[in-house]
Order: structure tokens, then sequence, then C-alpha cells
């Protein structure tokens, strides 16, 4: 009851403020200063630009302009720190520098206004680079009342429905983002580099393939048509490839219609890239390079920590097959089980839970996610899955229960997918084929049959390298993030009615 009372009392004195800081509004606009009627303001300089060339700017009138955060109010003096873009800066304020009138309409601004201050560079006695303020406008009047700084925002679950109020409030918030962005643009560097194309391809689509996931659907009213969202982009990005475009890549939103949790959003950023003449040795190869590139542009260094754990992007990434990891961790040798029946024997016996549609090669892949997927937290290429999960794959030619493709893994997360591409239309035929079966079965993440992709391959694809990579999932290692709703602007939430 005790905390009740006391939220109560609080919502009471935010009303109050709320009120209060109206009647401020409505007095300006009165008097002819409405705030909302200034369309821009003269920024000469950000905060840590101020600091970083302080010898430079030591005297020199500058113009900033943020959020005010806190405000101290002595006499004919008083400090006030503003926040932008960069961080803050401390303002001093003094009825002789500004006049009375103005004195007395700072003193009447409150935290949470967006300002504009006009004045001379100087340090503090106590060493504080600052700005010695002669002129003060008000730019935009904040209404409400932001959270106390040391004991306000801290539900989670309101920080990520008001994302707006924890970048103002979380400096480490806005960090992250601004490393997202940082994160993006030295992929794309990389890419380019490398003679990669960037390329957009359609979100709205008759047939969601390429991926195992169940997609949302919707109704285009144009054409009274069912139409997917997108649950990813191989199939029109290898389209390109088959139209001579040897190297291509999208950055894009994704939809799958799944669950949430730390490391799933429905709505998820991806990006894929085909590369023609090229396998999965050669993703592989490209994998590592990217990789480093972007933690060593991005953090400095190849070595990153997450949640207290090194992983180094520095060495040689480990490759193992998966049944080698399966083999590894759970002590059972799928070279050696040559039927269902005996990998149903060896399910049963190790607990894996599996369905009646499930063959060899599904009962492999669930003693690996079982087993194997947690040990692999340093920089992990498992290689060469069951033909059975790989519907879009070429099969090894050696052994063709196989085919050449790998996943990326660290920290114990798939954190990319990449084939040797599968370009035999007879053979791509097949396999949509059986994804039908498992449609019918009751699978609804299995693919359906793409006719016009089929006559893409029919026409000609070279042979080609393909990878998928989960954007969120690297921002959250490389930010040290631990949930994907930490690294996503405005992640997914449940509506509050």
């Amino acid at each position: 009851m005790a905390d009740e009372a006391r939220q109560n009392a609080v919502q009471q004195d935010v009303s109050e403020q709320h009120r209060i800081r109206l009647e401020k509004l409505q007095a300006l606009q009165a008097a002819g200063e409405d705030p909302f009627l200034r369309t821009k303001y003269d920024v000469t300089h950000h905060s840590e630009e101020i600091k970083a060339n302080f010898d430079k700017l030591e005297g020199q009138t500058v113009s900033i302009a943020g959020r005010m955060m806190s405000k101290r109010i002595m006499g004919k003096a008083s400090f006030c720190n503003v926040q932008d873009l960069a961080g803050n800066m401390q303002a001093y304020v003094a009825r002789d520098s500004l006049g009375d009138e103005p004195y007395k309409a700072f003193k009447k601004l409150d935290i949470g206004d967006i300002v504009g201050i006009r004045g001379e560079v100087f340090k503090t006695k106590t060493g504080e680079i600052s700005v010695h303020a002669s002129e003060v406008t008000l730019l935009s009047k904040s209404l409400q009342v932001l959270p106390e700084k040391f004991h306000g925002l801290t539900d989670t679950d309101m920080r990520y429905r008001q994302r707006y109020i924890d970048l103002i409030m979380n400096r480490d918030v806005r960090d992250t983002f601004v490393k997202r962005s940082q994160i993006i643009r030295a992929i794309r560097q990389y890419l380019d580099a490398q003679g990669f194309m960037e390329v957009e391809t359609p979100m709205l689509v008759s047939n969601a393939g390429g991926a195992a996931a169940r997609p949302f659907e919707t109704h285009f009213n144009a054409l009274d048509t069912d139409v997917k969202l997108r649950i990813s982009l191989e199939l029109y990005l290898k389209r390109l490839i088959v139209g001579g475009l040897e190297r291509v890549y999208e950055i894009g939103r994704v939809f799958r219609n799944e669950g949430l949790d730390t490391r799933h959003n429905p709505e998820f950023t991806l990006m894929e890239l085909y590369q023609a003449y090229t396998d999965y040795h050669g993703m592989m190869d490209l994998t590592e390079n990217l990789y480093r590139h972007v933690a060593q542009t991005v953090l400095g260094t190849t070595k990153i920590v997450y949640n207290g754990v090194e992983m180094d992007l520095g060495k040689p990434f480990a490759r193992i097959t998966m049944v080698d990891a399966v083999k590894q961790y759970a002590g059972v040798d799928f070279n050696a089980i040559h039927t269902l029946e005996e990998a149903r024997a060896a399910a049963k016996a190790h607990n894996i839970e599996f369905e009646q549609r499930h063959k060899k090669g599904d009962i492999l892949n669930l003693f690996f996610e079982e087993y194997a997927e947690a040990h692999l937290v340093q920089p992990t290429f498992v290689m060469d899955h069951p033909i059975e999960i790989s519907p879009l794959t070429k099969k090894k030619p050696e052994n063709p229960e196989y085919v050449e493709r790998f996943e990326f893994f660290m920290n114990g997360w798939e954190m990319a997918n990449a084939y040797s591409e599968l370009n035999d239309p007879i053979d791509q035929r097949a396999r949509f084929a059986a994804q039908e079966e498992l449609l019918a079965q009751g699978d609804e993440e299995a693919n359906h049959t793409d006719e016009d992709f089929l006559y893409a391959l029919e026409v000609g694809m070279p042979p080609t390298g393909g990878i998928g990579f989960g954007i969120d999932r690297m921002v959250m290692l490389l930010t040290d993030s631990p949930a994907i709703r930490d690294v996503l602007l405005f992640p997914t939430m449940k509506p509050l009615d």
C-alpha cells in the first residue's frame, strides 16, 4: 500500500507540473512569444566539438542547441546543462550578460525545454568547459515532466514503448543506436569495396519463400488478392544473379509470424548477399573478413566482450561439420546411423522429441540444436547440413545426403546462414515438391513452389554463393546488449489495452 500511495503522489505531482507548464506556455503565447512559431535556429557547434577543440574556440562565440537537463539558479547568475546529439554542455547564464527581462525568462524555463544558447566558450574555475551565455532562446516548450535522472525511466517495458524518453535519459542507449548505424555503414563500405551492388526487392510477395518461417498475410485491395510479407530476401536476389548482376546485396526488414524472446522479434533486419562464381567456402572467407572489418572499424579492436565473455574475431574461425559437432557434444555418430529407425532410436535414447514427419536429417539437426549450439561461443562455421533441412542448397557431390551449407555461430547463437546455391532447376523442383508434402503434413514453415523462380533457374544461374546475416544479433554482440529489443529502436510490443 505504501508503494501505491507513493506512486499516486508522484502521479499527482506530475499532473500538477504539467498544468503549470501549460500555463507557462499560454502566458508566452499571450505575450507574443510562442516558441512553437520559431522555425529555425543557427547551430554552429555541438558539445563534444567544442570540448575537443577548446584551444581554438576559447573566447570565440558559438551557438549550441539542445534539451535542458539541469538548471541551478543562484541569484544573479545560474548554470544549466544542455544535451545535444553529441553530449552535454554546461552554460553559465548571468543577469548582467543577458539583461533583466531575458534573465527572468530564463529562470522560468523547465527541465526538458529545448533551448538555443549563444555565447563565448570559456573554462570555469573548476576547469569545466562551458559557454558564457549572451542569449538564451526557447525553441520548444516541454509540457511533460522527464523522469528523475537516477530513479526515473527504469521500467524496461516503458523504456521500449517510449524510446524517445529512453534516448533522452540514458546515454548508453543512445550510444548503442549510434553504433548500430556505424555497424551498418561499415558493412556497406566493405561490400561496396568488394564490388557488390546494393539493391531493393519487394516486401509484399505472393509467395514468401527462402526460409523456414510462417509469414504474415494481408489483402491487397486494388488487385483483390492475398499477399504475404517477405520472410527472406533470397529468391528475388537470386533472380538478379540470373539477370547478370554478379554481386548483389540487400539490407532490409523481413517479417516472420513467430514468437517474441530475447533474440527474436517478428520484424527484424536481415542482410543477404549473393556472389556468382563462388561457393560456400567463398562465403566463409567473406564472413571472416566482414566481421573483422566491422569490429575494427566500429570498436577499434577484433576482440569483443559479450556478457563478460571475450570472443576473438582476429583468429581464424573454427570449422566443424554438423555430424562432427553432434559426435563431439552428444556422443552420437550419425555416420554410423544409416536408417530412419536408427535415428529415431538414438533420439529416444537421448530424450530428443521428434515428429512423425521428421526424417534422419531432421533428427540430426534436433541433436545439434539440443547438444551442440550452446558450446559454439567462439566464431565457428558449422558445415554440411542434411539435405532434408536445406531445400535451396547444392548437394555435396561425394555425399548427396548432405549439402554445401554452413551456419555461423558466436555466443551459442546462429549469426549467419550460407549455401552453395542450388542452380539445378530439376533438382530444385523436386525439393519444392518435398516441401509441399511437408506443408500438407502441417509444417507451416515449409516452402511453397515458386514457379517463376524455377523458370529463372531454367534460364540459367551460374554457380553462386549466398549468405544471410542477422544484423540485429550482430549489433547485440558488438554493443554487449542483452536482448534484441535493446538494439531495435521500436521493438514489437503487446498493446497496452
